[in-house]
């Protein structure tokens, strides 16, 4: 019996890849049915790496030799090659990225490629794969929001005394800083990070040595497995699951992600709805650079917001990834299904569609590095007259009357009603509340003095919020700061 390497082609049929058992091949229908291959090769570094660091413990644990463990290496490192050079050849016959790797391992170095699944299954190695992926993709994601956050800063940090009005129910409410209302975001997407952070401690167990759903036979070291992998905690213990059947068939923390990422989503979403409005000609608070936006095919005057209208859109898409997940998962038996391809290419989708949101959003914000001059160039571009004449509508100081007249010994609700009857005075004769004379405001409430003018103000209101958390300029600093630091 020939003992040279055997072929490219020996696992070729499904029924070679895994047993005798089978009397006739699977039909073509049914191998492009189940076959993930063209979406999960993606995953190839990940294999690679899981594959390594197992062959590392089975040569430790003399489980293979450490002739074998030196073959997987070198065949390794030469699949590695061939997948980046774009030379490697994907079978569909193969089904998934785990046994195309295999399989051409096999094939470079013979036996020793045979002996690399001694010890785990398809079942456990795609788990660890998908944890290895997407814990690297979280790091990058995780990058990505301190971008946005930084943009976002600083565009705050230029517009801190620019005033526009502050809604309630898309209503004039008060005036606030725009800086103010742009930190507000900031906060979102801190939480945001700060989720993905806590995410990414459940993505990184390792399942490795599970093997198809009971554990093994073999002494496996699966700490040794998860610290080699990086898969530690802050204290470098081994972060190991502890039930076999759980470690298979737990997807939870993937659904976890899409979750976390679709809030994320959901919070570009309400940026996007904002700088859609403002950038309409009925509000003209915000331009948008030219390279993010486009124009009609039959009217040549617009300017249209597609890149905060898409996003809006994918916001959809990512939340129906989520429903998807949970319901894909929600009727599985313990352990391992078939059903579970179908978590990846809603995570991959939801992973990119993540990515590039958040890049382009960064830039489209912040603007665009200039290398020559080593300024940002492009982004928004804030139109601080119109937000101004904006917060002068709507009697958006009406509230700081009210607490004018409380400071005077009127209590609140009494003082709520007076500045309503003021307000329907001031929207009879079609004029601001500044616009009153002081002998009508007086009328209201003999307590009113000259000073009231000096409240009602635009920026008199935004120094009157002085408190942690406020909008007065003198706050909105106290915060920019703290976001500087620490972002640095």
């Amino acid at each position: 019996m020939s003992t040279s390497a055997p072929s490219h082609n020996q696992l070729d049929t499904k029924a070679e890849a895994w047993s005798a058992l089978f009397s006739e091949p699977m039909s073509d229908l049914v191998k492009r049915y189940t076959s993930s291959v063209f979406f999960d090769k993606r995953m190839w570094q990940a294999d690679i790496q899981g594959s390594l660091a197992h062959a590392e413990m089975l040569s430790a644990q003399k489980i293979i030799g450490t002739d074998d463990f030196a073959s997987i290496q070198k065949g390794m490192a030469q699949i590695t090659s061939e997948i980046e050079a774009g030379s490697f050849e994907w079978k569909l016959d193969l089904e998934d990225v785990h046994l195309n790797i295999e399989a051409r391992l096999t094939a470079l170095v013979g036996d020793a490629g045979k002996r690399l699944h001694t010890g785990r299954s398809r079942n456990d190695q795609v788990a660890t794969d998908v944890r290895l992926w997407l814990r690297g993709e979280i790091d990058l994601i995780e990058g990505l929001l301190k971008e946005l956050q930084l943009s976002l800063v600083e565009v705050a940090a230029k517009n801190v005394d620019v005033i526009l009005p502050g809604f309630t129910h898309l209503q004039v409410a008060q005036p606030v800083s725009f800086g103010h209302h742009m930190l507000a975001y900031v906060e979102m997407f801190k939480r945001d990070a700060e989720r993905m952070l806590d995410v990414r401690k459940r993505v990184n167990v390792l399942p490795l040595g599970s093997a198809a759903l009971a554990g093994t036979t073999y002494p496996l070291d699966r700490e040794r497995v998860a610290k080699t992998l990086g898969m530690v905690n802050d204290q470098g213990e081994a972060c190991v699951s502890q039930n076999s059947l759980d470690g298979v068939s737990d997807r939870d923390f993937a659904i976890e992600f899409t979750a976390a990422a679709s809030l994320c989503m959901v919070h570009v979403s309400r940026l996007s709805e904002e700088l859609i409005i403002w950038m309409s000609q009925n509000f003209g608070f915000i331009k948008i650079a030219d390279r993010f936006t486009t124009g009609s095919s039959i009217m040549p005057q617009k300017k249209n917001p597609d890149v905060p209208e898409l996003a809006r859109g994918k916001t959809g898409r990512v939340v129906g990834h989520l429903m998807g997940l949970i319901t894909l998962m929600k009727g599985q038996p313990l352990a391992y299904n078939k059903d579970n391809q179908e978590d990846k290419e809603p995570l991959f989708d939801t992973v990119d569609t993540l990515k590039d949101t958040l890049r382009i959003f960064a830039e489209m914000i912040g603007g665009q590095l200039n290398p020559a001059t080593g300024t940002k160039e492009g982004g928004i571009t804030v139109n601080a007259e119109n937000m101004r004449a904006a917060a002068l509508k709507g009697y958006a100081t009406a509230t700081d009357l009210a607490d004018y007249l409380v400071k005077k010994g009127l209590p609140f609700r009494d003082a709520h009603e007076t500045v309503a009857h003021a307000v329907k005075l001031a929207t009879m004769k079609g004029v601001d509340l500044t616009e009153l004379p002081l002998a009508e405001l007086q009328a209201f409430n003999p307590n009113i003095e000259a000073d009231v003018f000096e409240a009602l103000s635009l920026e008199g209101s935004l120094n009157a919020r002085n408190t942690l958390g406020g909008t007065a300029p003198a706050q909105v600093r106290i915060q920019l700061a703290k976001h500087q630091a620490r972002l640095a």
